[in-house]
């Protein structure tokens, strides 16, 4: 941020560094060309006016107008000389009378031609004055006029004034220039850097501070120095880490206060639940002595024992989760052969609601993973499939690579949104709250099934569409705790792969 700063301010510093160094080089050598003109014109009118007096005096009887013209150029030039102030041509009736050396040539036509058309005026246009003696051309400006003989006609004078002094007058004034942006260019980035150091340094502070804070270090504090805006915002940084501070305490304090409540609530129904337990199989064991209603009492009273005890089991072990205190048990054991022990136990609830389970899979899948949870992944997957297929097959299918094994459980039954596909792992969230259970689930086994999968450095993912089912994929490392470089099996059905 700071090169930024930096650079914007330097360059917005050279671009009005240098509109102002150009304005000023402009006016100055618009001010020197004026000044040179004016002085110039000055000095030629007064010489044509003294030439044309003495032309006007002369007795054209005893010379020509040439031999009086080439008399009167040698005086100007004379004149001109002190002081190298200018040179003069003069286009007589037989040929042009110019100062020593110079080169008619250096009078352009332009000029010539406006002096011929403007009776008495004078013109002015720049030059190069060329010399014949082999002297260097210099820049120069010419002034024009006329002189006129009495009874003989109008003859052009030129005056080629000389741009030495003027020329290094601008040379002055644009190095000049150029050594004021030689010393602004480095004072300017100078002074922008401190400046920025100044305004930047508690806006670095500010982040280094909230990096430490969202890093854990919930003590860490802005030092504020001053009374400005910069110290303002490093009171409102200490203010917000000390409410945010506060804020996740208390949350910290509620979870743990809930966390605990869950894991004591669930410990103390153990006690109970196994009295009744015991009650309601003594009750269920003699079910076929009572009449009717009393054995479909008994019947309901040991579902929902079963059900409720299922509830406790994955309560707790949400607790645990919860708690990070939740470890794996790894050991070596063959993929396949474990979903296929489970495919096994779920057949009965599968033959239930007349659902066929196929197993697509390689003979052989080796990984060390924790037997018990991927067992209780693959089956809460399983029963999920059957509660929800319609009745309608489904199907596992087994994959491996060199770093990962995957296991995914398609059903075609009603499926699910793809916005609802995070959402199916949200503890006791339901696609359709006014669907009944038939299963007898508590809510908490999908969510379940992510974390033990995150437990082993696995993913859990979901793919559904509404009417087309729905496909859940395992990907655990080949190593519990391993590097999970690409799940072997897609995500998406095969079939439908082209939407």
């Amino acid at each position: 941020m700071s090169f930024r700063v930096v650079t914007n301010s330097v360059v917005a510093a050279l671009a009005v560094f240098g509109v102002t160094g150009w304005l000023l080089v402009d006016q100055s050598t618009r001010g020197i060309l004026e000044a040179k003109t004016d002085q110039s014109v000055s000095e030629a009118s007064a010489v044509l006016e003294g030439m044309q007096a003495s032309l006007r005096d002369a007795d054209l009887r005893t010379s020509t107008v040439n031999e009086r013209l080439t008399l009167l150029a040698r005086d100007a030039a004379s004149r001109g000389n002190v002081g190298n102030q200018y040179e003069v041509v003069i286009t007589g009736p037989v040929s042009d009378i110019t100062s020593a050396g110079v080169d008619v040539a250096s009078v352009p036509e332009p000029i010539r031609e406006a002096v011929q058309e403007g009776g008495q005026d004078l013109f002015t246009t720049p030059t190069s004055i060329e010399f014949t003696d082999g002297r260097t051309p210099r820049t120069g400006l010419v002034v024009g006029g006329a002189l006129l003989a009495p009874g003989s006609g109008r003859y052009p004078v030129y005056f080629l004034f000389g741009m030495e002094q003027e020329e290094q007058t601008l040379q002055v004034v644009q190095r000049s220039a150029l050594t004021a942006a030689a010393v602004f260019l480095p004072l300017i980035t100078g002074l922008m850097y401190l400046i920025s150091l100044q305004a930047l340094r508690p806006i670095r502070a500010a982040r280094v501070t909230s990096e430490r804070i969202a890093a854990g270090h919930l003590d860490e504090r802005m030092q504020i120095r001053g009374s400005d805006d910069l110290a303002g915002l490093g009171r409102s940084m200490n203010h917000m880490a000390d409410e945010l501070g506060r804020k996740i305490q208390q949350l910290e304090n509620l979870s743990l206060v809930q966390r605990q409540f869950v894991s004591d609530v669930s410990h103390e129904l153990r006690t109970p639940l196994t009295t009744v337990r015991m009650a309601a199989d003594v009750l269920y064991d003699e079910r076929e002595e009572f009449d009717v209603v009393t054995r479909r009492s008994t019947e309901l009273l040991k579902g929902e024992l079963d059900r409720f005890e299922s509830l406790l089991t994955e309560l707790l072990e949400i607790s645990r989760f919860d708690a990070g205190a939740a470890e794996l048990q790894v050991d070596d054991v063959d993929l396949v052969s474990l979903v296929a022990a489970e495919v096994a136990a779920q057949r009965p609830l599968a033959d239930a609601n007349a659902t066929r389970l196929v197993l697509d899979a390689p003979e052989e899948v080796r990984c060390r993973v924790d037997p018990r949870r991927v067992r209780r992944i693959i089956s809460n997957l399983l029963s999920n499939a059957i509660e929800h297929g319609e009745g309608r097959d489904v199907v596992l299918t087994i994959g491996a690579n060199q770093t990962a094994v995957a296991v995914t459980v398609r059903d075609h039954g009603v499926g699910f949104s793809a916005a609802q596909a995070h959402q199916v792992f949200t503890r006791f969230w339901r696609a359709d709250p006014s669907r009944q259970r038939t299963v007898g689930g508590s809510g908490l086994g999908l969510s379940i099934a992510l974390e033990d999968a995150q437990l082993h450095g696995g993913w859990l993912n979901a793919w559904g569409r509404p009417g087309h089912g729905a496909q859940f994929r395992l990907t655990l490392p080949r190593d519990a705790g391993g590097e999970v470089g690409e799940s072997p099996l897609p995500v998406v059905p095969a079939e439908r792969r082209t939407w």
